[in-house]
């Protein structure tokens, strides 16, 4: 019939309008797991750039660089012969008492600047203080007898001339004269010793006071502590004595003013110095800082085993950057006069920016946050700088030491940040 057809048509058509939820949940796990690991994988590429593992740029390497300076050669300013050695000082004292005692008291530092006189140590003065508490006492003791003795002889005296006048009056015997001249000859005889005495005692006092004196440690000089070595509670000799328990030094002073460069020449070319000779010294702590000075002497004597003669070394220019045992190279400067001053050829650049490569000799010249690589030719060295006769302009800036990796066109950042 057809009034019972249609309700079965019209289930069937809201069948076929619903949707099959279930065919699609497959493909929507799918696209959630392909999406959390395409995240995955860009978290862990930040990652590993972040870290350095893989960086999306290379970072340019890291260089020390120098400028090239023209030079100009006046006259006596050329380079005969170049040596090395130390600043050492004339005048260095490593001060100690002049009495064994213990150590109570220590007045200076490391660094610190003394005066000649000042006080730089007291030792344990408790006996010495007794020693010229005893000394004085004799000496007040020895000066009352001395008193007493001056009073007796006065007496003495005037009746040995009352004697005198009654005895020319006849008035008393020859004996009573003589008397009184006995007693006056022993009271002058006893007055001298109780002088001798008196002095003697007031000898004593002055050693007691000398003693007393040595317990205080003073500088012998002004110049600067370079190092302190004792404690209080230390006991302290004049001598090694008493094995590693007693020391023998309070401290070390330096004067600043006799500091001077010793180098040791090789003897093949010492006939190229002289007394007076012009130098021109580099200390390694400041290699770029010129130092005037000009020989002291040559001390007449080599060392056999090094074949080198010591050079002393007078320096013109005082600095407090200029420290004992610090080493320095020195040149020593030609006296030979000209008769006008040249320019010399070239720049003087630091030694260290000169490399070899297959026999010749080559410079890294920054331009533009890039290295070029140049092939030079060198002149003559000076107290750590070379001179390059062509292949580098004034005012360039060369790199020093160059990595081994570094090549040419190689952009580059140097060590001031440009």
């Amino acid at each position: 019939m057809p009034g019972s057809d249609r309700p079965t048509e019209t289930s069937d058509l809201l069948s076929q309008l619903r949707i099959d939820r279930g065919g699609d949940r497959p493909r929507r796990r799918r696209g959630r797991l392909l999406s959390l690991a395409v995240l995955v994988l860009v978290l862990a590429g930040a990652a590993a750039v972040w870290s350095g593992v893989l960086p999306l740029v290379a970072r340019p390497p890291v260089v020390k660089t120098a400028v090239a300076r023209a030079v100009t050669q006046q006259p006596g300013t050329t380079s005969v012969l170049d040596a090395s050695g130390y600043v050492t000082a004339r005048r260095q004292a490593t001060v100690s008492a002049k009495i064994t005692g213990k150590v109570i008291d220590v007045m200076i530092e490391e660094g610190q600047r003394v005066t000649e006189g000042d006080i730089l140590a007291r030792l344990d003065d408790t006996d010495v203080k007794a020693q010229l508490l005893l000394a004085q006492a004799q000496l007040a003791a020895a000066r009352s007898q001395l008193a007493e003795v001056q009073a007796l002889l006065r007496q003495a005296e005037r009746d040995h001339a009352r004697q005198a006048e009654l005895f020319a009056k006849q008035l008393v015997s020859a004996q009573s004269l003589d008397a009184a001249v006995a007693q006056r000859d022993m009271l002058r005889a006893r007055l001298a010793a109780a002088e001798e005495t008196a002095k003697v005692a007031q000898e004593a006092v002055n050693v007691a006071q000398v003693a007393l004196d040595n317990t205080v440690i003073r500088a012998p000089f002004s110049g600067i502590v370079v190092a302190k070595s004792a404690q209080p509670g230390e006991m302290i000799s004049p001598i090694s004595a008493g094995g590693g328990f007693t020391r023998t030094g309070i401290g070390t002073i330096v004067d600043m003013d006799s500091l001077e460069i010793q180098v040791d020449v090789n003897e093949s070319y010492i006939n190229r110095v002289t007394p007076g000779q012009p130098v021109e010294a580099v200390l390694n702590a400041y290699p770029d800082w010129k130092i005037p000075g000009e020989v002291i002497a040559i001390i007449p004597t080599a060392d056999r085993s090094k074949a080198t003669v010591k050079v002393r070394i007078a320096i013109k220019q005082k600095d407090s950057r200029i420290v004992p045992d610090m080493g320095a190279r020195v040149g020593f400067l030609d006296k030979t006069p000209a008769a006008t001053p040249k320019a010399a050829a070239g720049v003087l650049v630091p030694a260290p920016a000169i490399q070899t490569d297959g026999g010749r000799s080559v410079v890294f010249v920054v331009n533009g946050g890039k290295v070029e690589r140049r092939s030079v030719t060198l002149g003559p060295e000076t107290a750590g700088h070379r001179q390059v006769l062509s292949g580098i302009r004034d005012g360039e800036r060369v790199v020093l030491a160059a990595p081994p990796s570094l090549k040419d066109g190689q952009s580059v950042t140097t060590a001031d940040g440009t």
